[in-house]
């Protein structure tokens, strides 16, 4: 049962990797085209919502970026739920590994981006955007290598990702939050103890939570901390178990909807009106500049060393054994795939920056150095994979 939810999960992440690609590919072109008036006019048009004195205006791109996404992070937290549960993460020595691996993959590229940056305590704050990994697009390159992939490394790479969710999220909630409205905050923790009262009282039909889930996004909007953790939070709260009906999850239901809405209509979205960039006018300066070039540096070289160094640190010391089916080789190949952020990383960057500086653009250097990742770790894989090893076990302890 293990194998088929792990097979199916990185044939539907895989999909989705590609509509990702193509609409940020689709928005570069237009970008840097006759076009780029229209795209222009469609990421900054006016959006408001208004009843009586209450409203929210922002433009297109900040409802897709604080509202959309709101939806892509409430299904990320269910996926986290769930896996703590009854998944990957359910076992102390299954996520011992990746979950070094991703400790080690969010801390150098940080390392690797500030020591491009020490100079410019201004930029200090794009630490934090080469430490995510964009799982649909690593395991959209993965998918290119066929039945050849082990299914033991796809696990590996889909519990680093998770845990680099887990990273982002108490990333963005504690480095990126603005000045805080108490009243908003207090609007938001009233929400809790009712979110957590439907829960108790086995509450299994979703909407009460998704009514009370907006109340919450609106608060957490107007309080200064990023209105996506909302929906990681409300997914907390989502029951895991139908007490009445053990067969009945609606936990899993919810999430099984949200996949096909989320991986090809909010992402591909959210790809296409943060990756149009302007590459009119744009020289060397802007291209090589500290903060674009530190971000790319620290996709392609932190992401690596962080993750291969934290594994054989694991090894060496005897924690956790390779997975079965597995080698070095691969491992590093898999390292090299941590390096292509795009989605995560092209959030925080938004976070850090927001295109507050015409000196350089983030998504340059997030862009450089996920391509340079995925070519990287797919030539790696390709040669370091053996036809035979389609068929192992998905056990991260085991020793080969």
């Amino acid at each position: 049962m293990a194998i088929r939810r792990i097979k199916a999960f990185f044939e539907f992440e895989a999909a989705g990797g590609i509509v990702l690609a193509l609409a940020a590919i689709a928005a570069m072109i237009i970008a840097n085209s006759p076009l780029s008036v229209w795209y222009e006019g469609f990421i900054h048009a006016p959006v408001a919502i208004q009843i009586g004195e209450f409203g929210i205006a922002k433009d297109a791109h900040h409802w897709i970026n604080d509202g959309l996404m709101a939806i892509f992070f409430f299904l990320v937290g269910l996926e986290l739920k769930r896996e703590v549960l009854i998944g990957e993460l359910s076992n102390v020595k299954q996520i011992i590994l990746p979950a070094g691996a991703a400790l080690g993959g969010m801390i150098f590229p940080a390392i690797v981006y500030l020591l491009f940056n020490y100079h410019e305590p201004e930029f200090w704050k794009g630490w934090a955007i080469p430490a995510a990994t964009d799982i649909a697009f690593a395991l959209g390159i993965l998918s290119l290598l066929g039945s050849r992939v082990p299914n033991s490394l796809k696990v590996f790479l889909v519990s680093i990702a998770i845990f680099d969710d887990i990273g982002a999220i108490l990333i963005i909630a504690l480095f990126y939050t603005s000045e805080l409205s108490l009243q908003s905050l207090a609007v938001a923790g009233l929400c809790l103890p009712a979110l957590y009262f439907l829960n108790r009282r086995n509450v299994t039909r979703i909407t009460p939570y998704l009514l009370i889930g907006v109340i919450m996004w609106i608060a957490v909007l107007k309080s200064g901390i990023h209105a996506t953790l909302a929906g990681v939070v409300l997914a907390l709260f989502i029951p895991m178990f139908d007490r009445t009906d053990p067969e009945h999850s609606p936990l899993e239901e919810l999430e099984h909807d949200l996949h096909n809405t989320v991986a090809f209509g909010i992402l591909p979205i959210f790809a296409f009106a943060n990756s149009g960039i302007s590459l009119q006018g744009a020289g060397l300066e802007e291209l090589f500049h500290s903060v674009p070039l530190g971000i790319a540096a620290g996709l392609f070289i932190g992401k690596q060393l962080g993750v291969m160094i934290m594994c054989w640190l694991i090894f060496k010391l005897g924690i956790s054994t390779m997975p079965r089916g597995m080698n070095f080789k691969q491992i590093y190949g898999a390292a090299l795939l941590c390096g292509v952020g795009f989605t995560m990383s092209l959030f925080i960057g938004g976070l850090a920056f927001a295109g507050d500086t015409t000196m350089f653009d983030e998504r340059l250097g997030i862009i450089m150095g996920s391509i340079v990742s995925g070519i990287a770790g797919y030539l790696m894989l390709k040669f370091s994979l053996k036809e035979n090893v389609s068929g192992t076990s998905v056990d991260l302890t085991r020793p080969h």
